[in-house]
């Protein structure tokens, strides 16, 4: 998959050249956790692009609207950029364009906006939601992209075909991924996404307090404003190349001392147990954190790329009154998890 930035595709400089790109069917949105919703839409992409001979594209904002016009209220995101790149790709898509949603972005009217579309961006053909609008008045949706003269399609709404209430459908939509998550559902929370829940992110340097308890972790890059879920799980860590490929039993090759962990439920994994929060015992109310501890393993991971599947929501966040209540905590923690992982197959 090709990535661009907007401004790559535009000429904002008399010396600049303007990449050109192949016609193309074109989707816009958010698409925060690509999940089923937005795998649905995907899908009719590739379909019209492979019927009409068109590559196939997404245009997605960074930041999301809501974090440009409110950050300190914006709904946690469910993927950073990174992961939303991968799975994108995944799912077929040839061409992301990443629109920076900043002053002049959201002051296009609806006439630049489709001007953009036809003129710079090649697109032949949009798939859209069934309630997408765009320019700064709110103008355009997907009549006015008819008018301008672009072939669209609307994609229906797509329901959840197994709601708690049997006589309603509901909407799959990251809000309720996000609402699943932040109660600990992970199992119904994946069956909309269509997948395991995962972040993706490098390992960076800390405050080394967990290794003061005995408990050393490695502090874990969000890659954005706050996690969508919080609390203590148990995970399943793979770690990965510069292509974003699993590396053969990556983690267990950087084993030192014969301390090579515990196994994970998926191949070349180590099982680990996972604080995501604000760590609220050290006094850290606005510091996002994923921290991951890995049982009976020694190895330096600065700087690895690593992709944490969650597994098991043990319980929400805790305040402990001081550090040696912490470490007990930590340590009931760790040892209900490794019990759970010791039930599991595989």
């Amino acid at each position: 998959m090709n990535t661009y930035f907007l401004e790559q595709l535009i000429a904002t400089h008399l010396n600049d050249s303007p990449i050109e790109l192949a016609p193309c069917v074109l989707t816009i949105g958010n698409f925060d956790g690509v999940h089923l919703g937005h795998q649905a839409m995907l899908a009719k992409v590739r379909r019209l692009a492979d019927e009409h001979q068109l590559g196939s594209a997404v245009m997605l904002f960074e930041p999301q609207p809501r974090e440009f016009f409110a950050p300190a209220t914006a709904p946690a995101r469910l993927t950073n950029l990174a992961e939303k790149q991968a799975l994108l790709a995944e799912y077929g898509v040839k061409t992301l364009i990443v629109a920076s949603f900043d002053s002049d972005f959201r002051s296009l009217s609806a006439q630049a906006f489709a001007d953009l579309l036809a003129l710079r961006l090649n697109v032949k053909a949009l798939v859209l939601g069934d309630d997408f609008r765009f320019g700064h008045d709110r103008t355009g949706d997907s009549q006015f992209l008819r008018d301008y003269g672009l072939h669209v399609t609307n994609l229906d709404t797509v329901t959840d075909d197994n709601p708690i209430d049997k006589n309603s459908a509901e909407r799959i939509s990251s809000t309720r991924i996000r609402d699943l998550l932040l109660a600990g559902d992970i199992s119904a929370a994946n069956r909309l996404l269509g997948r395991d829940y995962a972040n993706i992110g490098s390992v960076i340097g800390g405050d080394r307090i967990g290794r003061t308890m005995d408990f050393p972790t490695a502090n874990i890059d969000l890659a954005r404003l706050k996690p969508a879920l919080h609390g203590i799980f148990a995970v399943d860590v793979v770690s990965l190349n510069e292509s974003g490929q699993v590396i053969s039993n990556g983690l267990t090759k950087l084993a030192t001392h014969g301390k090579t962990g515990i196994a994970g439920l998926r191949p070349h994994s180590l099982f680990g147990t996972a604080s995501i929060g604000t760590r609220p015992s050290v006094d850290k109310a606005h510091d996002w954190r994923l921290e991951v501890h890995f049982p009976q393993l020694q190895a330096d991971l600065y700087g690895q790329m690593l992709h944490v599947r969650f597994l098991h929501f043990l319980h929400g966040e805790r305040h402990y009154d001081s550090l040696e209540a912490l470490k007990s905590g930590i340590h009931n923690d760790v040892q209900n998890l490794i019990e759970w992982r010791a039930q599991q197959r595989g």
